[in-house]
């Protein structure tokens, strides 16, 4: 029992540790999901305890970067569940693009860029004649820095229409290089959604497969700055498993599945 105790103690001041170094609250992730990650990522690197594995985060590069990669969990692709990808291309670009031919988007943790470059491919595919400003968005600099690199294995086009992967992408060896065009659509910056402040009047805001990973406080401040970010009318698209229960409440209204219209309210 002492020892389980010590372990909570020892977690907890880990925890403090880590915000006063990174910013990072770790309080605001799902405890034991994030607590069982990191536990597993310190004996893989021959600590065997949160004390020594801080001391090491503060004094090796490499292993800050690796330990903040594991806060984030950088799994996509290109076009990651094609139905909701056809849902936006048959209905929720359409009615963006009925009123107005410049768009703001956002896409939030975006990991190494296969979802702010998919909405790229689909605009220059089908909508040539948007004016586009994609902004995308990690917590994780070697994630951006992967984004902005543009090469990608080839799992991680799988789901992209094979058109697109011919078109778009140009083969050496066994990877595939993202067309410099494609690439210049695309804005990538590092941001925090705890922290840092959310950019405004946002036509569409792309969240996909992270909030699975934050507390219900914490998902609800994020939602919160998510409608404040929206345009009127601007549409959040979020992940699979990311249903929000009681849009109302953030002013948002089901257009289709995982998809939200931001809407206002009229005194």
């Amino acid at each position: 029992m002492k020892e389980a105790i010590d372990m909570t103690d020892e977690y907890s001041l880990f925890k403090e540790r880590i915000y006063r170094m990174l910013g990072v609250n770790l309080n605001l992730y799902k405890e034991a999901q994030m607590k069982r990650r990191l536990t597993s990522l310190k004996r893989k690197r021959g600590f065997s305890s949160f004390a020594t594995y801080y001391k090491a985060l503060k004094d090796n590069e490499q292993l800050l970067n690796e330990f903040v990669d594991r806060l984030t969990i950088n799994v996509s692709e290109f076009y990651r569940n094609p139905k909701r990808w056809a849902v936006l291309q048959q209905k929720i670009f359409p009615e963006l693009l009925k009123d107005k031919q410049k768009l703001s988007i956002w896409s939030a943790a975006c990991s190494t860029g296969e979802e702010p470059y998919s909405l790229a491919l689909m605009l220059t595919e089908h909508f040539p004649d948007a004016d586009v400003h994609i902004l995308a968005t990690d917590i994780d600099e070697n994630a951006i820095q992967k984004a902005n690199d543009g090469i990608y294995q080839a799992n991680a086009l799988k789901g992209l229409p094979k058109i697109m992967k011919t078109k778009y992408f140009t083969k050496n060896n066994s990877l595939y290089h993202i067309d410099q065009d494609i690439k210049r659509m695309v804005t990538f910056k590092k941001h925090d959604l705890l922290r840092d402040a959310y950019p405004m009047n946002i036509d569409l805001l792309v969240c996909r497969n992270v909030l699975i990973y934050f507390t219900d406080e914490a998902k609800h401040m994020i939602y919160q700055k998510i409608s404040n970010a929206l345009s009127h009318q601007g549409i959040l698209f979020v992940g699979s498993t990311e249903q929000i229960f009681n849009p109302m409440q953030y002013n948002l209204s089901v257009v289709d599945t995982f998809f939200y219209e931001k809407y206002v309210n009229h005194p």
